[in-house]
């Protein structure tokens, strides 16, 4: 997802510190909980997922038909699911089930089953439900459903459940630990609109007022599962890949839009896609398709069919970057899924981190550093990255911890000062890696892998042949920044790194003095140079390669926050 914008930073969700009244908002709200275990020994090999959508009553009917395996003998299963909805029916195995084997009380559908499941063995579910979904009030930060019309009046439907999960409008296993093998969906709406979804489009359907269409994915990211409605037109391109395979580029878009804006879109995916296929690999999706629908709203990582409201607004760097953001999450969302929500940093802070990085490979140097440099403005660290417990997760909208902030923007900066650390060669084998699971991806030989900082920290290791755990221990896993303290006694120049992990953290420091850039190991944390003379002037970290503590940085940001605070008084 992008981030927000600083003035929507005050909003909109729920702390995870929920009343007990809440429970039934803090499961719909929240997506990624800890997984009970029965929800913990089921996957999902297949699912046909149908929807019928209607955007007079905003309202829909669902049927999910489940093939679902358990690793453990179970007697129940469960599902996730928004308890706004009424139940209409459940079977196992072709048999009904009584009302009285299901109870849904506060968003976690348990279903007694007739006759318990072996480990290993497999059954068939179908739950059918119906009702009004959610109601996003400011999608995509607050999730749900988004019922708009276009500008000349017709129905333009959109979810958008990152946050929240897929709970918001289908029965699910609400974890990024839990993806469906293989989804056929089917999503009927009135006929005249067309339905935009994940993977390949199978066949459309029209029949009595209402037109069916049908798709198929294979292994979707759950929240990126997606319903983007509207009275669409197709506008594709195909794009020739350095990997050998062609790459269908398509856009679903209104139809009264400019084709010069169509055209601009389309043209700026294929140079997204030729960047990130040069820098981290090949395109995780290409037997299906690059896919956008547009939508009322910002803009969505949905899988293979990313949400883009942008309007075609063009940046002074000549490119769109919300196309650009969200289409980065198919490497860094929907390919490598952090394994729990609190390391998201790893969806946001590695893609946003491919913007500064996507214009130093496009326009060079000097709009590489200006983007960073905004960036670096936006760090707050007044919270971990990702905490020590795995089962944690963040509050994504929490102004006063600032999280939500710091998985782009701290996440982003991580990711420079590492990729200057170790050098190119060694940062991108690091990433593909750590987003297929091997260091020579193909189209063909890797699949969706689950990661954690731990993860990257050991991939790193490997690449680089060096310990690096006191890198992501002082970034991701402490809150403060490293500080560098500096004591200068005539010509000699004295360095100090102080952090708060408990190990020594040893990033090199450059000085430039003069013309010359002399390096301090800092070996066990410490450092000295000489600079030559008593009154040699000297610059530290030149380059700004170091993500670090700066007082003007911290002085300034709180300049703003009392600026805009007495502006509202």
């Amino acid at each position: 997802m992008m981030k927000l914008p600083a003035l929507a930073s005050a909003l909109l969700l729920l702390s995870p510190a929920i009343a007990a009244q809440d429970v039934v908002a803090e499961r719909t709200a929240q997506s990624g909980l800890p997984l009970d275990p029965v929800r913990a020994s089921m996957e999902v090999p297949r699912l046909a997922l149908g929807f019928t959508v209607d955007p007079a009553s905003r309202s829909l009917a669902g049927t999910a038909d489940y093939t679902v395996t358990v690793d453990t003998p179970q007697d129940r299963l469960a599902f996730d699911l928004d308890p706004r909805f009424a139940i209409s029916g459940i079977s196992v195995d072709g048999q009904a089930l009584a009302p009285a084997a299901w109870s849904n009380p506060a968003g976690l559908l348990t279903i007694t089953l007739p006759r318990a499941l072996a480990a290993g063995s497999r059954a068939q579910i179908r739950i059918a439900w119906h009702g009004a979904p959610h109601v996003a009030k400011r999608a995509p930060w607050d999730g749900g459903f988004t019922w708009a019309r276009t500008p000349d009046g017709q129905p333009w439907v959109a979810s958008a459940i990152q946050g929240e999960g897929c709970d918001m409008f289908w029965p699910c296993l609400d974890h990024p630990t839990k993806r469906i093998g293989l989804l056929d969906l089917s999503v009927t709406v009135p006929d005249g609109l067309v339905a935009a979804g994940n993977g390949v489009l199978i066949g459309e359907d029209h029949a009595g007022g209402w037109a069916t269409w049908h798709w198929r994915a294979r292994q979707p990211n759950n929240y990126g599962v997606t319903l983007q409605i509207g009275p669409y037109r197709l506008a594709e391109a195909q794009y020739r890949s350095a990997y050998g395979n062609t790459i269908p580029v398509q856009y679903w878009h209104l139809p009264g839009d400019r084709p010069e804006d169509v055209q601009y879109l389309l043209a700026g995916m294929q140079d997204y896609l030729a960047f990130f296929e040069d820098v981290v690999g090949p395109y995780p999706w290409g037997d299906e398709k690059v896919g956008l629908a547009e939508t009322p709203h910002l803009g969505m990582e949905h899988q293979t069919i990313n949400a883009y409201g942008n309007g075609y607004k063009r940046a002074p760097e000549g490119y769109d970057w919300l196309a650009q953001h969200e289409f980065g999450h198919e490497w860094f969302a929907n390919q490598m899924t952090n394994a729990t929500e609190g390391e998201m940093w790893l969806h946001e802070g590695l893609d946003t981190y491919m913007q500064p990085l996507y214009l130093l490979w496009k326009n060079g140097r000097m709009a590489y550093d200006v983007a960073l440099w905004d960036h670096r403005k936006r760090v707050l660290s007044r919270v971990p990255l990702a905490a020590g417990d795995p089962a944690a997760t963040g509050d994504y909208l929490d102004a006063e911890s600032g999280w939500g902030n710091d998985i782009y923007y701290k996440g982003s900066w991580v990711t420079h000062t590492l990729r200057l650390l170790i050098g190119d060669t060694a940062f991108r084998e690091s990433l593909r890696r750590l987003v297929y699971g091997r260091p020579d991806p193909a189209p063909g030989n890797f699949a969706p892998v689950r990661r954690t900082t731990a993860d990257f920290a050991t991939i790193v290791s490997e690449v680089t042949g060096r310990p690096m755990d006191w890198f992501f221990d002082a970034y991701v896993r402490q809150a403060a920044l490293p500080r560098l303290l500096e004591e200068r006694q005539g010509s000699r120049l004295r360095l100090r790194w102080e952090t708060a992990s408990a190990l020594p953290f040893t990033m090199p420091v450059e000085v430039q003095v003069g013309d010359r850039v002399l390096v301090a190991p800092m070996a066990d944390g410490t450092g000295m140079l000489d600079l030559g003379s008593a009154d040699a002037r000297h610059v530290i970290d030149p380059e700004a390669k170091i993500l670090r503590d700066d007082p003007a940085i911290t002085a300034w940001q709180a300049q703003e926050r009392a600026a805009e605070a007495h502006a509202k008084d």
